[in-house]
């Protein structure tokens, strides 16, 4: 409790290992809100300095939060192939606007194992033509892998970007089955 007598949100963090190198994950009592890809130490520390500002809290390391987890279980089955959807609660409030309609659309309606193009995922909110913004959004994504966001790609068949870089995309993809496993 803070000082005027409210609770204050707590913030809980974690690094853990993956497929695709180390990811943070960060959970309020509202659900995950945050993954970050390749979590060094300056990574994850830039990462927990703009989620200070931005919750107004301090996140704690807590690896064994009962807030984390079901996100750790749920990750560590997704890469062991054992798992196609998360079912989990997730804390939308580091997003907002068009890109949190975007994302929300792109959790609930890409399955696994799929892709959606840029511009169908704009034609899907009601805005046809805003795939560029789309793509803003995916890059603006705060819960990757999670919000499947390595699930969208361009329209003539390209990989299109990815905020954790194109080969992460690639073994997503790959683990998926949409792209073929690399040889080496």
């Amino acid at each position: 409790m803070n000082s005027d007598g409210q609770y204050e949100q707590r913030v809980v963090w974690a690094v853990v290992g993956s497929d695709i190198g180390p990811l943070m994950l960060a959970a309020t009592p509202e659900g995950l809100v945050n993954v970050v890809f390749h979590a060094t130490d300056p990574v994850r520390d830039r990462a927990l300095e703009r989620l200070a500002a931005r919750l107004g809290t301090e996140p704690v390391e807590a690896p064994g939060s009962p807030l984390l987890a079901e996100p750790i279980r749920q990750l560590t089955a997704y890469f062991a192939g054992g798992r196609k959807d998360f079912e989990l609660p997730l804390d939308w409030s580091l997003i907002s606007g068009f890109n949190r309609q975007v994302l929300r659309e792109l959790a609930a309606g890409v399955a696994y194992g799929s892709v959606v193009g840029y511009g169908d995922l704009a034609g899907r909110v009601g805005q046809p033509g805003a795939a560029q913004a789309v793509g803003v959004a995916m890059g603006a994504n705060p819960l990757p892998v999670v919000v499947p966001c390595h699930r969208v790609v361009e329209s003539d068949g390209g990989i299109g970007g990815f905020g954790g870089g194109l080969e992460t995309k690639r073994k997503l993809l790959a683990l998926e089955g949409v792209l073929p496993q690399p040889l080496f």
